[in-house]
């Protein structure tokens, strides 16, 4: 059973950040905002960047003593400032494994411990099979579907829209 764990990003974990971040397979499922290839550089600027934020908003996810992934939010504006959006990824040799599932339990946690917000929305698109059972499993429910939501690598996709809700 994976020994998960949630810590802020440091500098020490840039190597290893680049090393299971640069890959294709994990941007096909992430916004394009998300350079590929994802660089030294990028690494260096993203996790410089997480310093000044407090309370931490992004955690690499470790397992043990080694990084196997990351998550994080995004805190929402205006008539959106009750919501976050959750985002995660798990380095491909490391999933299948349960570790997903530990980590947003461990986040879904921790957002509604520490920010004043009542809804987690996480954006999965249609062929993220597993990010969606990782959801469902974590309590959260599928809200809605936008058909043809999304375009991705020049194709059209659904985006699955899943939903955890702290009634206050």
């Amino acid at each position: 059973m994976p020994n998960i764990t949630l810590k802020p990003w440091s500098h020490d974990d840039t190597e290893n950040l680049v090393s299971l971040f640069n890959n294709i397979n994990i941007w096909n499922n992430m916004r394009d905002y998300v350079p590929h290839p994802y660089t030294t550089a990028d690494a260096e600027a993203f996790i410089t960047g997480q310093g000044e934020i407090n309370p931490a908003v992004n955690f690499a996810i470790m397992d043990g003593d080694e990084l196997v992934g990351g998550i994080g939010i995004q805190l929402k504006s205006d008539i959106y400032r009750m919501n976050v959006e959750l985002a995660y990824w798990i380095g491909e040799p490391f999933q299948g494994k349960g570790i997903a599932t530990q980590a947003v339990s461990q986040m879904t946690a921790y957002v509604f411990q520490n920010f004043v917000v009542n809804r987690i929305v996480a954006e999965v698109f249609e062929y993220n099979k597993p990010s969606m059972r990782v959801l469902e499993k974590n309590g959260y429910f599928l809200e809605t579907v936008s058909r043809k939501g999304i375009l991705k690598n020049e194709f059209l996709y659904d985006n699955y829209i899943w939903v955890c809700q702290k009634i206050f």
